[in-house]
């Protein structure tokens, strides 16, 4: 017998536990957003992220490729990986997102957590289930919403306690994905959406707007006016911007030399390269790897 599970669900209702640069953080944010604020492009973060859409249709967009999302569809972004929410015009549509750290490196439990967290680095990173499937990962994230609301001294342990009983069941239920990249509104955007993904597995070599054109077999005027259409970017702005979003993970994530950074990510001239992180981030490379949190939130200027 076939049956509906839901999700528990109340605008604005959120459960904290430590704050995001802690090594043991949560933050489940039950809330509903609209085409007003889509963000301009992809961003990362240093925390896990889980995103489920309890409404109709969204889509997300991760590394420059489209995934369109139906109601109860499940995204799991590891940190690190470009990404962010497109809702379409009209009214708005509820989600939830939980964002994470859970310490992993701790033995004996280290190649078991491995395990686990290797949902993340499955492809396609959505994961949509049969209501049989969704029903005991929905059984327990209705306990975490209600633990949230308990004033008991060991709250945040029975919410981490449940969560992690979440992730080994996504873990056990994997196998039993059955998410299809659904068709794109039109042939225009699908093409505009393979050309982005190809731009982000390809961001460190020369990427130009006749280059693009050959290799996708379209007129270079056609394919500008219809890169601006779909993403809002001229094609080089787009490139720049993936390129400078690269340089920001690197100068977080590893101790490597800023000229050398610059050069890896395909940005040979190291003046331009200053003037374009600058621009785009409000602050130099130097003082973003000192302070990231002075430009993380700072939205992208318009290329």
């Amino acid at each position: 017998m076939d049956y509906a599970p839901s999700l528990l669900y109340e605008q604005s209702y959120a459960i904290n536990i430590n704050k995001p640069a802690d090594p043991f953080f949560y933050y489940f944010d039950y809330d509903e957003r609209n085409y007003a604020i889509n963000m301009e492009f992809q961003h990362f973060h240093s925390f896990y992220e889980l995103f489920i859409l309890l409404d109709s249709e969204a889509a997300h967009i991760i590394e420059g490729k489209y995934y369109p999302l139906k109601m109860y569809d499940m995204v799991l972004l590891k940190p690190g990986l470009l990404h962010k929410t497109e809702y379409p015009p009209g009214q708005s549509r509820k989600r939830l997102i939980i964002n994470f750290n859970i310490p992993r490196d701790e033995s004996p439990l280290k190649l078991s957590m491995s395990r686990v967290f290797s949902v993340f680095d499955a492809s396609p990173c959505v994961f949509r289930f049969s209501a049989e499937k969704q029903q005991p990962l929905f059984t327990l994230l209705n306990t975490v919403f209600n633990q949230g609301k308990d004033l008991s001294p060991i709250r945040d342990l029975t919410i981490h306690t449940k969560f992690m009983e979440f992730l080994y069941t996504l873990y056990d239920e994997a196998r039993f994905n059955c998410y299809k990249a659904d068709n794109l509104p039109d042939t225009s955007a699908s093409r505009i959406y393979t050309i982005t993904a190809w731009i982000h597995k390809n961001y460190r070599q020369e990427i130009t707007l006749t280059s693009l054109a050959d290799q996708f077999n379209v007129s270079a005027c056609y394919l500008s006016h219809l890169f601006k259409q779909i993403t809002g970017f001229t094609i080089v702005g787009y490139v720049q911007m993936t390129r400078i979003r690269n340089v920001q993970q690197m100068l977080l994530y590893t101790d490597k030399k800023i000229t050398d950074i610059a050069e890896e990510c395909g940005l040979s001239s190291f003046s331009q390269f200053n003037r374009t992180f600058k621009a785009l981030c409000h602050v130099s490379p130097s003082s973003y790897r000192v302070s990231p949190q002075k430009s993380s939130a700072l939205p992208a200027a318009r290329l």
